[in-house]
């Protein structure tokens, strides 16, 4: 056990050593380097982490996390009298349930990111209709919305700004934002805008369409969320409430009956 416990804190004092005499450079550059199968660039894009460091900063975030999980459980394991063997298994356990975990914990980002790019949806197009009213172009009201708003909308604006401002004509931005976006509504809505600024059409009246068709879309979903509620909550009724109740009425019957057959 002394020498298993002399491991463990030997190896943490290496890797802590390591990190502060190791370019940090050079390790960002190796923790990019590790393939992305499991399509983490892409997720850290969609959430507005789109510069060069986000994957490794998320790599080394990840390594650091799984070894400190890792070693902890090792000790905790030995000092309560595990057998070596088995503490090292388990330990191994635990460090990939962490490792796989934050992952897991991006995907979960990612979603609330796109509920948010929904819910946000009908505001935000309603202020760039406003903002249009008063005489901005797309540009300039977009570029205000994204200095205003602050949420997961105004992220995807200034995407769009930012790549137009690098050279990038600005309908060009517009559909990539919405080929990259994985929101109906969003992809409507760019493709409605692309064609009222091509074609001349008047786009008030497209975004206010628009708006009104996501304010309609989220009515849709919020019914089919409480439709869904009534169900759930009938569970706890049916198998817990009611059999309550009814044992409750029918007892002191069973127990008169019990009295005068006895």
């Amino acid at each position: 056990m002394a020498i298993l416990l002399t491991v463990i804190f030997g190896g943490t004092a290496a890797l802590i050593l390591g990190f502060d005499k190791m370019n940090w450079a050079g390790f960002h550059s190796r923790a990019g380097s590790i393939k992305d199968r499991t399509s983490v660039r892409a997720r850290l894009n969609e959430i507005g982490e789109i510069s060069e460091n986000s994957y490794s900063d998320f790599r080394i975030k990840q390594l650091l996390q799984t070894t400190f999980t890792f070693l902890t459980a090792q000790l905790f394991l030995v000092l309560t009298g595990q057998a070596p063997l088995k503490a090292t298994f388990i330990s191994i356990a635990i460090g990939v349930f962490t490792y796989f975990y934050s992952e897991r914990s991006l995907s979960k980002r990612v979603k609330e990111f796109r509920q948010g790019v929904d819910a946000e949806f009908p505001a935000i197009i309603e202020m760039l209709s406003l903002a249009l009213s008063a005489g901005e172009t797309p540009l300039a009201a977009l570029k205000r919305i994204s200095m205003r708003a602050h949420g997961s909308l105004a992220i995807e604006f200034s995407q769009v700004i930012e790549r137009v401002q690098t050279g990038v004509p600005f309908h060009i931005s517009l559909d990539a934002m919405g080929r990259s976006s994985h929101s109906m509504m969003i992809r409507r809505f760019v493709d409605a805008l692309i064609i009222a600024m091509l074609r001349g059409a008047p786009v008030i009246e497209v975004l206010q369409r628009n708006a009104q068709e996501a304010r309609e879309a989220q009515r849709n979903q919020v019914l089919s969320a409480a439709s869904k509620a009534e169900v759930s909550m009938m569970v706890p009724i049916v198998f817990l409430i009611l059999p309550i109740s009814i044992l409750f009425a029918l007892w002191p019957s069973l127990s008169n009956l019990n009295q005068f057959v006895g």
